[in-house]
């Protein structure tokens, strides 16, 4: 009985330049499934899928839909195709109502727009179980509510077809499941959908088929009741990977940097961080785990002295840092290296080179008028060597750049300053499974350097396994400070949520101990040590 498939690429195609995107790719998706199309960072997922939403025109190849050849020269033929694809960067015009990003794509809608269009959207929005105020203003949506809006953008117009790029990236586990919920009712009801992600778990839970591409080529296509994650791991990647990870043993010094009684506002005013202490030792991880939204972008970018501290202190060797100037700090001895989330927004600069964005850390360092453009050349290389990013050359602007790849300049630009504490929001965020691994051994060899690290994470099991101690934050204080090998997912799900408050349990400390501190004892031993240097 032949396949009926949805989409059929054949024979596909696509240089930018000297670079192959892809080569010679053959894929197929069928009606009423949902595809994980899996592969290493620059491994040419987005690029494919970009043909079939009209951004890109092929070189070669062939493209069928329902069986027919087609041609995609816009994203409006593939629109009037019934494909439809949310981008890992949503297309969203932020002073825009829900209902106004979707209808101003309308053909001959008129002004002023109808009002049954409100009516509209929330019928598309029930059918699937989305929950969306279709009159809010994008730039008061939360993440997920942004990409529930463009998924029901996409099947407003009819989309058969759906491509989601990284539609997990930035949400919380909860959100996930309900994506997921969404996705299987659409698939019901006869929907194909191709999934580009790098979290394996994920691709075993939500897709029937997975499709690997592997350095712009196509491997493979496997049934996923069928795989393991570890055989799809030695299919990206094109040999055997570790999939452990290592968490060394050091002896922690005295805390590189405290935080006492930290209080600070988000950007609307309302208080993000209430009066939190912690501290942050040399050859020690410390992880900070909490649902989306409780803090954790406001805490990070407060110690990299970006945002203002209302109260509180943060001590360096006695000294209370807060307010000083980043080289005021340097001054004083500590050198910190800051990893944001908004890897182009905040941490680097999208249309400089990669070369350019080395310089950026450390211009002012020149002797003359001039910076050294061969000493920036030179680290950029042995960046792009030492994390394998995949780029043309040292001069190509990082937008040009997957998501992965730009996050590897970001955190090899910071890790080449030579820091003593890094603070990192999200660092393998949009990696593949093997990148992410080698930051995970970056970070390691960091701390066994004796460097401090702050790490921002929203991967449970990556928490547990890399880091020493994990601090959980709900809405804005901190409901515990647990060893790792000590705690469950389970238990910190639970602090996350605010069920359950372990704050207390390490207030009162035995004799030495900082009343600050909410760090529970490694053991007697560390109690003496301690005792014995305050």
């Amino acid at each position: 009985m032949a396949e009926n498939y949805a989409i059929e690429l054949q024979g596909i195609t696509k240089s930018f330049g000297k670079t192959v995107a892809n080569n010679n790719v053959n894929l197929a998706v069928r009606e009423g499934e949902i595809l994980a199309l899996l592969g290493e960072n620059g491994s040419g997922k987005t690029t494919l899928m970009n043909m079939l939403a009209g951004i890109y025109k092929p070189d070669s190849g062939r493209i069928l839909v329902g069986g027919k050849e087609v041609q995609i020269h816009s994203p409006e033929d593939s629109k009037r195709l019934g494909i439809g694809m949310v981008h890992q960067h949503f297309k969203l015009v932020d002073v825009f109502s829900a209902a106004d990003n979707i209808w101003m794509g309308k053909d001959k809608a008129g002004l002023p727009l109808r009002r049954r269009r409100y009516d509209e959207i929330e019928e598309i929005a029930a059918r699937f179980g989305f929950s969306i105020d279709p009159r809010k203003r994008v730039y008061n949506m939360s993440v997920s509510e942004k990409q529930t809006l463009e998924i029901i953008k996409v099947l407003y117009y009819g989309a058969k077809t759906i491509i989601l790029d990284e539609p997990t990236a930035v949400l919380t586990v909860q959100e996930i499941e309900k994506l997921f919920d969404v996705l299987r009712r659409m698939k019901a009801e006869g929907h194909s959908i191709i999934i580009i992600t790098h979290k394996l778990n994920e691709v075993m839970d939500i897709s029937d088929r997975v499709a690997i591409l592997r350095k712009g080529e196509y491997i493979t296509t496997v049934n996923t009741p069928e795989t393991t994650e570890q055989a799809l791991t030695e299919w990206m990647v094109g040999r055997k990977v570790d999939l452990n990870i290592d968490r060394p043993h050091m002896e922690t010094t005295r805390p590189l940097l405290e935080v006492r009684d930290l209080t600070i506002r988000n950007d609307e005013g309302a208080v993000a961080i209430d009066k939190v202490n912690f501290y942050i030792r040399g050859g020690e991880i410390l992880g900070v785990a909490g649902i989306a939204g409780c803090g954790q972008k406001e805490l990070c970018e407060a110690i990299a002295g970006l945002r203002p501290i209302e109260s509180g202190q943060m001590v360096h060797k006695g000294d209370n840092i807060v307010g000083l100037s980043p080289k005021a700090i340097l001054a004083k001895g500590i050198s910190m290296s800051f990893i944001p989330e908004d890897r182009l927004g905040m941490g680097l600069a999208p249309s400089l080179s990669i070369t350019d964005n080395m310089l950026l850390k450390k211009y002012r360092e020149a002797k003359g008028p001039f910076v050294d453009r061969r000493a920036g050349r030179a680290d950029a290389e042995e960046v792009i060597e030492s994390l394998g990013v995949v780029t043309p050359s040292t001069e190509t602007p990082v937008r040009r750049l997957s998501g992965g790849n730009v996050q590897k300049v970001l955190l090899g630009r910071e890790i080449k300053a030579g820091p003593n504490v890094i603070v990192t929001a999200y660092p393998v965020r949009g990696l593949d499974i093997h990148s992410s691994y080698a930051i995970y051994d970056i970070l390691n060899k960091q701390k066994l350097d004796g460097v401090g690290i702050l790490f921002v994470g929203e991967d449970l099991d990556v928490m547990l396994a890399l880091c020493d101690k994990i601090m959980v934050l709900c809405h804005g204080k901190v409901m515990g400070v647990v060893h790792a090998h000590k705690t469950s997912k389970e238990e910190l799900g639970l602090m996350m949520t605010g069920a359950l408050d372990l704050s207390e349990k390490y207030a009162d400390k035995p004799a030495g101990i900082a009343k600050d501190s909410l760090l529970e004892p490694e053991s007697a031993e560390e109690v003496r040590r301690e005792s014995s240097t305050n």
